[in-house]
C-alpha cells in the first residue's frame, strides 16, 4: 500500500540458500604434551588451533580444571600454579561465537615429568692409601673431583663421617681430605686400631630433592724408624765357675721407643769361641755357656752384644743398631764333698781259697767336675789286713782261717788337690762265711764267686728311710755286741784267746 492508499498483491517466492561460512574443525583432534616439573604459574604449556570463523575455545573436562586454563581467543593452555609431576587429560571445545551450534572437540594429554637430579660423580670413587707416621698435620691426602647438577642450586657440599678416632685425625676442607693431628705409630692406641683409619666422605648436591655420593676412605699408617735401640741399664751377670754346657747366664733386655718395643735381634760380636765361651739367643737375648769356663785365667768375661731393631720401617735399609757391653763374672765354687751311693753297705761273701784275690764290691762315688780323680783308702776296721782297695773296688784276701764275726770297714773317699782336698766316709759291713769243710772247694765254685763281682747286698727300708749316720751307728753297735758275745762263747768253749780290737779312725 502506498501513501495514497493504493495496494496490490502479487505472489513472492523465497529461496533459502545454505550458509557460506566455514565450519569449525580441529586439524589435530588428539595431542600429547610432555613438560618438566617446576613450571611456574601462567606459563604456556601448549596451544590448540581450530579452523573456522569466529572460533572460541573452552575446557569441557575436567569441569573445574585445577592445574590448567585456556585462552578463549588464542587457545593457549597455561598453568595455574607450579606444576608437580602428574598427568592430566583435557577435553577442549572450539566453537563459532556467532553460531554456537557450530563446534568441534579435541583431547590434550599433558604429562608433567619429574626433574631427575643425578647424584654427584666423584673421582676417585674409593680412596685407599698408606701414609708414614711422620706426615705433618695439614697435609692433603686427596682432592676429590666431583660433578653434580648444572643448575643454579647445584653446589656441592663435603662432609666426613666415621668413628671418632678417624674424625679426630682427619678433616675436610672443601673437596680436600687433610691430616688433622699427628699420626703416631708408636702407641698402644694406634696398635688397638690396627694402624688403620676408616671413614666416608659424603658429597651432597644442593636443591630438591637432595642427592649424595659416598666415597669410602681407608688410610693405613706405616712405621718410620725414628729411634735407635737402647742398652739395658745394668748388664752384669754372675755365673758359677763350674757352670755346665748350656747353663743360662742371663738375659740382655734391650728396648726401643719404636713400636713394637721388643722387636729386636741380638748378636754377639766375635761369636762363640775358646776366648768367649758364650752364645746369645737371636730373639730373646738369653746368654748361655757353650764352652769351658777358665776360672783360673779369667775372673770375668767382657762381651759386646749388638742390638738391631726389626719391623720398625718398611725399608729394611733403615734398620738401626747399637753395641752394648755385657760383663759375666765367674763365681768361685768350693769343692763339693765326694758323694757315694749308698753311704752304708751290708755285704755277705763266702771265703775263697787262701792266697786268692776276691772282689767284694765296687763303690759308686762322684765329686766336683774339676776335683780330679777320687782316691779310696781303708781307714778303719782292717786290722788283719784281709781287705784292700784297688781303685774303687774292695778286694778280700782269704786266709787260712775265716773269722766268723763281720768286719766293719771305713773307707775314706777323697777328692780335690792341695789345700782344697775334701773327703767323706763310706761304711762297709762285710760278713765273711767260712768255706764248707764237708765239700771240698772246687775251682768251679771259686770261679762262680769271682763272677759275682761286685757282690752288693742292699737293705732297703720300704716304710722308713733312716739317715746314714743312724744306720752306721746302729750297725756298728750291733756288730760290737755280736763280737763281744762271740768272743765270750769261744773263750768258754775253746782255749783262751785274746779279744780282738776294733780300731775306728775318723778324719
Amino acid at each position: 500500500m502506498d501513501r495514497h492508499g493504493h495496494n496490490c498483491s502479487r505472489a513472492l517466492r523465497v529461496e533459502v540458500l545454505p550458509s557460506r561460512h566455514s565450519r569449525v574443525t580441529f586439524p589435530e583432534p588428539h595431542r600429547a604434551v610432555m613438560v618438566t616439573e617446576g613450571i611456574g604459574p601462567r606459563e604456556v604449556v601448549t596451544q590448540v588451533h581450530a579452523r573456522g570463523d569466529n572460533v572460541r575455545y573452552a575446557i569441557l573436562a575436567p569441569v573445574a580444571p585445577v592445574l590448567f586454563t585456556i585462552d578463549e581467543e588464542t587457545g593457549k593452555i597455561r598453568s595455574t600454579r607450579r606444576l608437580p609431576a602428574s598427568r592430566a587429560h583435557l577435553l577442549i571445545r572450539a566453537y563459532n561465537a556467532l553460531h554456537p551450534d557450530d563446534h568441534a572437540t579435541a583431547t590434550v594429554n599433558v604429562t608433567v615429568q619429574g626433574t631427575e637430579r643425578l647424584a654427584p660423580r666423584c673421582v676417585p670413587a674409593i680412596f685407599v692409601s698408606q701414609v708414614p707416621e711422620t706426615m705433618s698435620p695439614g697435609s692433603t691426602l686427596v682432592t676429590l673431583r666431583c660433578t653434580g647438577s648444572t643448575s643454579a642450586d647445584g653446589c656441592l657440599h663435603y662432609a666426613l663421617e666415621g668413628p671418632p678416632s678417624s674424625l679426630s685425625h682427619f678433616c675436610m676442607e672443601g673437596p680436600q681430605l687433610k691430616v688433622n693431628t699427628t699420626l703416631d705409630y708408636d702407641s698402644e692406641a694406634m696398635a688397638a686400631l690396627g694402624f688403620q683409619f676408616t671413614a666416608t666422605i659424603v658429597v651432597t648436591v644442593g636443591g630438591q630433592p637432595r642427592q649424595s655420593t659416598r666415597v669410602p676412605v681407608l688410610v693405613t699408617v706405616t712405621p718410620v724408624n725414628e729411634f735407635r735401640p737402647a742398652c739395658p741399664s745394668s748388664a752384669t751377670f754372675t755365673v758359677p765357675g763350674t757352670a755346665a754346657f748350656g747353663s743360662v747366664v742371663g738375659r740382655v733386655a734391650g728396648t726401643d721407643r719404636d713400636y713394637p718395643q721388643d722387636s729386636l735381634e741380638y748378636s754377639l760380636e766375635g761369636g762363640p769361641g775358646p776366648a768367649q765361651p758364650f752364645s746369645i739367643d737371636r730373639r730373646t737375648g738369653e746368654i748361655r755357656v757353650v764352652g769351658a769356663l777358665d776360672s783360673q785365667q779369667h775372673k770375668s768375661y767382657r762381651l759386646v752384644v749388638r742390638l738391631t731393631d726389626t719391623h720398625h720401617d718398611l725399608d729394611p735399609r733403615k734398620r738401626q743398631s747399637r753395641l752394648c757391653d755385657v760383663s759375666v763374672r765367674l763365681q768361685a765354687v768350693p769343692d763339693q764333698l765326694p758323694e757315694c751311693t749308698p753311704e752304708v753297705q751290708e755285704l755277705r761273701i763266702t771265703a775263697g781259697s787262701p792266697g786268692s784275690r776276691q772282689p767284694v764290691t765296687r763303690l759308686l762315688c762322684h765329686g766336683s767336675p774339676d776335683s780330679g780323680p777320687l782316691t779310696y783308702t781303708i781307714v778303719g776296721g782292717n786290722e788283719d789286713g784281709r781287705f784292700r782297695m784297688e781303685g774303687n773296688t774292695l778286694v778280700y784276701l782269704p786266709g787260712a782261717r775265716a773269722e766268723p764275726q763281720p768286719s766293719v770297714l771305713l773307707v775314706e773317699v777323697g777328692g780335690g788337690s792341695g789345700g782344697r782336698r775334701r773327703s767323706s766316709l763310706v761304711a762297709l759291713v762285710v760278713q765273711v762265711t767260712p768255706r764248707s769243710t764237708l765239700v771240698p772247694a772246687s775251682t768251679t765254685t771259686q770261679r762262680t764267686t769271682l763272677q759275682k763281682e761286685p757282690l752288693v747286698v742292699l737293705h732297703t727300708e720300704a716304710v722308713w728311710h733312716p739317715p746314714a749316720w743312724f744306720v752306721a751307728v746302729l750297725t756298728i753297735s750291733g756288730v760290737l755286741l755280736l763280737a763281744t758275745l762271740g768272743c765270750t762263747a769261744r773263750s768258754l768253749l775253746c782255749s783262751k784267746r785274746a779279744p780282738g780290737k776294733l780300731f775306728l779312725a775318723k778324719r
